[in-house]
Parts: C-alpha cells; structure tokens; sequence
C-alpha cells in the first residue's frame, strides 16, 4: 500500500441547472493540486460542454458507458484503481434515486458501483423534490452505506421559488472533497484488525449456543478504516453481510477459532478493534451426535477463552479498542473492562433498547478512553458510529510499527 493515496478525485455532473458551477468547482480543484477527471451525464450536457471541462481539468471527459479514452481498459475499472474521492457535484433526485438503489443507467451510475474510495454527493433540486420521502429515503439509504452528503444551501432557486435545493457555492464543496482526502491519508500506514458477530458454540450437530449479534457495528467499523486507507484484517463469525472491498477477511465460528484468527494476525496489526460478540460459554463435552431434547434440561459449560485478555497479555505496541455490551449497569461494566482489560478506548452500548445494540442499524453509544474521558454519542447510523470512533481515536495518535 503506498504512503500517500492518490490526491486524484472523479467529478460526476448530473443534469441539473447546478451544474454551471461545475468549471468554478474545478478550478478550486486544481489550484489545490487536485488532478480532476469529469464525468459527464447526457442531460449535464444541456448545461456544460466537454470541451470547457476538458479544458478545465487537461483530462478527456468521460461521457459514455463505453468510452475508452483514458486506455485500453474499460474506464471504470481503470478510474476508480486511481482516485481518492468521487464526488457528484450536482446530485440531482434521479441520479441519488440510481446510487440507492444499485442501477446501473449510465457510467456514472455504473462507475457509483465500482468504486471502493469515499462518495460525496451535493444534491441540488426543487424543494419540493429535495422534500419527497423517496428523496429522503434514498438519502437515509445512501447516508447509511457511507456516502457523505452535503446538505445543499436555502435561496432562490432557478424555478422561481425559495427554500432548499440550491447547490453549495463550489468552494464549499472543494473544502468537502479536501477532507476526504486528508482523512484518507491519515490511516494510509495502519494495519486495522477488526473482529465482527457472533460465534457458536455446539452442544451437537443440530444445536447451539450463540447471540443475536449480526456483525453490523464491527463491519461498519472495517469499510470506515478501508476509505481511510487502512489496510483491514477482518476476522467474522457467522454472518449474511457482504465483506467489505479491499479487506482479507478470515471466517471463524468458534470462539476458539476466533482467539487463534486474531492471535495469528496481531503481530501484523497496528490497531486491535474488537467489536465481536463471542459467546462466553461453550459445553464442556459437546455431542458428536444429535441427542435427545431431555439431556440439555442441564448444561455442563465451560467459559470460553477471553480474547481481549490474550490480547493485552501479548499486545507489543498495539493500541486495543474494546466493545461493550449492557443493560442498566453498562457504563460501570465497560469502566471495569476497560482496566482490566489494558483497552486504550472501550465502546459502551446498552443492547435492551429497540434502536441500539444487537441487530439493529443504529447505535447509541459512550466511547471511554484510558485517560478518564468520556463521550456519549447520539443516536447514529452505526456507519456513523464508525467514522466518529475513527476519528477519537486519531486523537490517540498512531500506534507504533
């Protein structure tokens, strides 16, 4: 992985009246040392030529689905190996509505899927569209797989009417894009290992112990340090999510296997976040084969191996973020863990309320750091989650190598 990511971005232009500040929006761009590549929508057309942003940028615009001119391999693939951000700059309703829902209409809708660097979106359209719950939900949808949007300006609008719609002056935007791509070079030399969901423990072939955990926070926590440009060791129990683009996933079951994957990958590893929910117990001697319903009307168990334990007890430099799940006593359980436990920071979450913990999409979280800090966190998306655990622990500083 190279030092520095590419300070190289994709500009998308939809077909919205926005789109005449698409040159100004460049030229900030470009005086920042930002090399643009446009892309460029058939109804963007109406409003700006190739041949300005070409101009522009001293880059061929991308137009086609099939346009090969930046090499002989087809440019989707190609552009998005380069860049560090893609930005669309206008977003219009329509173009929003694709990216949701995954289809593939044009290149820029096309390129939307291929990419595996930070997405901002500046959506710009009547107030009425930018209002519509399909807009808005399209945006939830967006906002929850970690596309950054930018909220767009109240004023006048070309049809007339005032209210929100208006596009962010370019500069507001540029200042946007910048962020990413500082914030993706600021884990470029980290190796993160993440562990996500649940493990089992059988009883026998047919029956296990185990916990609602779906692997949602711990893999949210993966995708935010890959678009920071980490490199991600991810370990998972059993899961039904996708892995993330660009991570080396090891899949577990055991708890066992679970603690020999991490203990394995911990020498490479700057970063431990240990976002996991193994189960703490497993049968002491469990069945080869399936049994009869009245031998487990009692358990004979045995406490599972402790992961973060082992980690402290071999950790050589390694900063160790720990999770930690509760009812009414969590923060004072977290507090305990956190000692115990030798954590730099520890994540606390209450799992019996409807909109937080196991399962959910959302969390409501405290971050307690080493230091004696203390951070509650509102109600978020669990990407949301992520990118503001990454960004305490950037207050840290960088584990050593």
């Amino acid at each position: 992985m190279p030092d520095r990511p590419p300070r190289e971005i994709a500009l998308g232009i939809s077909g919205g009246i926005g789109a005449y500040k698409a040159p100004e929006l460049i030229r900030e761009l470009v005086r920042s040392g930002v090399k643009v590549t446009a892309i460029l929508t058939h109804n963007a057309e109406a409003f700006v030529t190739p041949l300005t942003l070409q101009t522009l940028t001293g880059e061929p615009v991308i137009r086609g689905l099939y346009d090969l001119s930046g090499g002989a391999d087809v440019e989707h693939i190609a552009l998005s190996r380069r860049i560090g951000v893609l930005a669309v700059a206008p977003a219009t309703a329509a173009t929003l509505a694709r990216f949701a829902q995954g289809l593939a209409h044009d290149f820029l809708s096309t390129f939307f899927l291929a990419v595996p660097c930070p997405v901002l979106v500046a959506p710009s359209m009547n107030t009425r569209m930018w209002l519509h719950p399909a807009t808005q939900a399209n945006l939830a949808l967006l906002r929850s797989r970690g596309v950054r949007v930018l909220e767009p300006d109240v004023g006048e609008l070309a049809c007339g009417e005032t209210g929100s719609g208006r596009l962010p002056e370019p500069r507001a935007i540029a200042s946007e894009i910048l962020k990413l791509l500082d914030r993706r070079d600021s884990w470029s030399r980290e190796t993160v290992l993440v562990t996500a969901g649940p493990t089992r423990e059988y009883l026998d072939p047919a029956r296990i112990l185990t916990n609602p955990s779906t692997g949602r926070m711990g893999y949210a926590v993966a995708e935010e340090a890959l678009l920071r440009g980490a490199k991600v060791i991810l370990v998972s129990g059993p899961s039904t999510l996708h892995e993330p683009w660009g991570a080396e996933v090891v899949r577990v079951e055991t708890t066992e296997e679970m603690r020999t994957a991490v203990m394995q990958a911990l020498p490479r590893s700057t970063w431990v976040i240990k976002a996991a929910a193994p189960a703490d117990f497993r049968p002491r001697n469990p069945s080869a084969e399936k049994t009869a319903k009245a031998t487990f009307s009692r358990l004979d168990l045995e406490a599972t191996p402790d992961i973060l334990a082992e980690i402290a007890r071999h950790k050589s430099g390694q900063k160790v973020v720990g999770f930690s799940a509760g009812t009414t006593d969590y923060l004072e359980s977290a507090r305990r863990k956190l000692q115990e436990k030798e954590l730099d920071l520890i994540v606390a979450n209450r799992v019996d309320e409807p909109d937080a913990g196991f399962g959910a999409s959302t969390n409501r979280v405290v971050l307690l750091g080493a230091d004696g800090s203390q951070e509650a966190l509102p109600l978020l998306t669990k990407r949301e989650v992520a990118a503001r655990l990454l960004d305490r622990l950037e207050s840290l500083g960088h584990a050593a190598r």
